[in-house]
């Protein structure tokens, strides 16, 4: 990854022209940096996907923003609203393909932009994209947590925390799991009603169906993956969701379809989120005053630190770059 100096870039018909002010990490921004598997590019690319900045120049024909608006480029730029199909299922920003944030100015479809809350600084607002908008789309578009419902949450990683954070918000119970008992009293105090230590419980499901009765929770965000699918069907109440996001143990897993089947239970694979969702979102952050959890703020020239850093995973919360006149 190097530094390369280049003209401001000067917005079409249709486009802003964004200052970038922060970014952060996700685990994929490593899988291109990298060049791991499919997330290697094929050429130079400029990488990091979520980022927020200001308006400082809009082209011919914008009418959705205006200069001095703080907006942030949606993940999935062709997602606007409805389901996703493969139509809307292209070009991801940041990745092997389609150029990313990392820049102190880009160009942005204003089709492709949305506003960040109002209540939130920079450094938080950045956290939005990727990470936030998965757990929205899991907790309130697919698994629609209702008040008094329980939600069982795997790990504190920063799609987990967000999924706690909605949770609250809409009035659910959230049950969170982790192997760091450090995490967990974090999360407590974040606001989870129960935690649950993995490493050290030996059947997690059993512990959750004591913790909720007998009956099982009514939802799952299943952050992990692969064979721990089968602690989060043993765990979900019969006719309950598991929202499924997670790859971190594996892209294959033998699972108990008989679980699945006598559970009742509907699983929904959950990609990111359309910018319908987004703005949605920005609507219940601003309304509860949500601030997203952050573990670090590095200025962009330690990049390289901030990556190793996310890279050993023992962050809570999100890791976040700056941009700022003074550290370029």
């Amino acid at each position: 990854m190097s530094t390369v100096r280049v003209p401001v870039p000067q917005p079409g018909r249709g486009e802003v022209l964004v200052k970038i002010a922060a970014l952060s990490l996700n685990y994929r921004d490593l899988m291109v940096i990298n060049g791991v598997g499919n997330w290697k590019p094929t050429s130079r690319v400029v990488p990091l996907s979520d980022a927020v900045g200001t308006v400082v120049g809009v082209g011919e024909g914008v009418d959705r923003f205006d200069l001095g608006d703080r907006v942030s480029a949606m993940f999935l730029p062709e997602w606007r609203s409805g389901q996703l199909t493969r139509e809307t299922y292209v070009n991801p920003i940041g990745g092997p393909i389609n150029g990313g944030m990392l820049a102190e100015y880009v160009v942005v479809s204003q089709d492709n932009a949305a506003r960040t809350p109002h209540s939130l600084d920079d450094e938080h607002a950045a956290t939005l994209p990727i990470a936030a908008l998965t757990a929205w789309h899991a907790v309130a578009r697919r698994s629609r947590v209702q008040r008094g419902e329980t939600v069982l949450i795997h790990g504190t990683g920063g799609v987990a925390l967000f999924a706690l954070q909605f949770v609250l918000a809409l009035g659910g119970i959230p049950i969170i799991t982790s192997s760091s008992d450090e995490k967990l009293d974090r999360a407590r105090k974040s606001g989870a009603a129960h935690s649950i230590n993995y490493k050290s419980t030996p059947d997690v499901a059993a512990e959750v169906m004591s913790l909720t009765g007998g009956e099982g929770v009514n939802h799952v965000i299943e952050t992990i993956g692969g064979e721990n699918l089968n602690r989060s069907l043993k765990a979900v109440k019969i006719g309950g969701t598991i929202s499924f996001v997670g790859l971190i143990a594996g892209l294959a897993a033998q699972i108990n379809t008989y679980d699945f089947v006598t559970r009742h239970v509907t699983i929904h694979g959950i990609e990111t989120g359309s910018r319908e969702m987004f703005e949605e979102m920005v609507q219940i952050i601003d309304k509860h005053g949500i601030v997203p959890v952050l573990d670090s703020t590095y200025p962009v020239q330690r990049i390289r630190e901030a990556l190793q850093h996310l890279a050993e995973g023992k962050h809570f919360g999100k890791v976040v770059i700056t941009i700022t006149a003074s550290n370029l």
